[in-house]
């Protein structure tokens, strides 16, 4: 389990072979990832984007994202996991995040990598700003995201076997 907060880039394939190799050894028989990117365009219509700025407070963001993994592991029965999430001013294309599962079976890898991304979505501290043509703006919380993330506490997911 892992979780890394940093500004540098990574190389999403050598971090999921990496992650591979370890949740193998490990008995998982699943591995699910996700990698997140910054827009040009924020949907078909909307503005072009220059750029994007994640700010976030040390120590603090670090804890949040340690609390959001940690409810992915009562929720399913992971075997490991990897958050790598980027701050900074970031540019089209640029990586932002990188979130991987393993488990012993596919379900749960699918879903816990679906879960940790919509809560790291509306539950990590971190604060973005777009450069647009008509000037910087922050971007503010989504309906649909929180109702996403909303979703996981109705269901009643499976949990860990004890």
């Amino acid at each position: 389990m892992a979780v890394h907060v940093q500004s540098a880039d990574f190389d999403s394939a050598a971090e999921i072979a990496r992650f591979e190799r370890q949740a193998a050894l490990k008995g998982a028989g699943a591995v699910a990832s996700f990698c997140g990117l910054v827009r040009g365009r924020e949907g078909a219509d909307g503005p072009l984007i220059g750029a994007m700025t994640l700010e976030h407070y040390p120590g603090m963001t670090e804890r949040a994202l340690a609390a959001i993994e940690a409810e992915a592991l009562t929720r399913w029965p992971l075997t490991d996991s990897l958050i790598i999430h980027r701050f900074g001013r970031l540019e089209p294309g640029a990586r932002i995040v990188l979130v991987c599962t393993a488990s012993s079976h596919r379900e749960a890898a699918f879903a816990a990598c679906a879960f940790l991304m919509d809560w790291l979505k509306t539950k990590a501290p971190f604060w973005k700003k777009e450069e647009t043509l008509d000037g910087p703006r922050w971007v503010e919380a989504k309906a649909e995201d929180d109702a996403r993330a909303a979703a996981w506490n109705e269901a009643a997911p499976p949990r860990r076997p004890a």
